[in-house]
């Protein structure tokens, strides 16, 4: 089997580590020549595919494989949102013109607003923020496809080795909203998820992918902090906007244990 990543990242690159595991063959893209060596060192076929609003340049190479994982989320910081869609229509033109009929897009629960309520993929999302907003019209790029299936997954905020949640907040004080509950997923559950979905052939599917134990953030990042070291936070003892987020197709399509089911103990480096 080939599967090539498009956005190796932090995400990106520890997927890859866990296929070669499995003796699958990984391709994974780079954005300049430079980027390229990178890849190499760690066992990936690195591949130039780089997509703009307005130009492309990518090897033909790229989109020989047998799975596509997308993952490039729009940078709002950079003030990217913009250029997103039409990058995104760029790829699905290239995802056509190389007859692919199996691709993985990875979105984000940020297309779900605070709705004071908890939310599935059977909700239809209300987006309030300009990131949101974005990759939902990007999901729905995807959903239109019918010469080739598309599993979205939702990622709810994301730790693990690198992104320990006891830095989020480390020292800072009257931080808002501290009784709202915490929806985040653990690096090696995005992992596991991913490979279930290509496993199990589980394609043309939507899935949540976020932990089922859901902490107020008060107690969550207050024992994170703790946990690394680092100052307590002081938070705000009130509840605001909201949402909870939580799967359906997690045990009805894929029938999938959690690595890490609950956050008590867990050890995120």
């Amino acid at each position: 089997m080939v599967v090539s990543i498009l956005g190796c990242g932090w995400y990106g690159k520890a997927l890859a580590k866990s296929l070669l595991k499995n003796n699958v063959i990984v391709k994974g893209s780079a954005t300049s020549p430079e980027k390229l060596q990178q890849l190499s060192d760690l066992g990936i076929t690195p591949c130039l595919a780089n997509f703009k609003a307005d130009s492309e340049d990518y090897d033909p190479e790229f989109f020989k494989c047998d799975i596509l994982i997308v993952s490039i989320p729009p940078k709002a910081r950079q003030g990217e949102s913009g250029d997103y869609l039409p990058k995104i229509q760029r790829i699905i033109n290239a995802i056509d013109k190389h007859q692919l009929t199996k691709v993985i897009y990875i979105s984000s629960t940020v297309v779900y607003g605070d709705s004071n309520s908890e939310v599935n993929e059977l909700n239809d999302p209300e987006p309030d923020t300009e990131s949101g907003k974005t990759l939902l019209e990007a999901e729905n790029l995807f959903k239109q496809q019918t010469a080739f299936k598309t599993t979205i997954i939702r990622f709810a905020g994301l730790v693990g080795p690198g992104r320990h949640p006891g830095r989020f907040f480390a020292g800072k004080k009257d931080i808002p909203n501290g009784n709202a509950p915490v929806n985040l997923i653990h690096l090696d559950d995005c992992i596991g998820i991913t490979l279930a979905v290509i496993e199990q052939d589980a394609f043309g599917y939507l899935i949540n992918t976020c932990s089922p134990d859901h902490p107020i953030k008060s107690d969550f990042y207050l024992q994170a902090t703790l946990q690394a070291g680092l100052s307590a936070p002081e938070f705000i003892n009130e509840l605001n906007n909201w949402k909870l987020i939580n799967s359906v197709q997690i045990q009805d399509v894929l029938n999938y244990e959690f690595k890490v089911p609950v956050w008590h103990n867990c050890t995120f480096d």
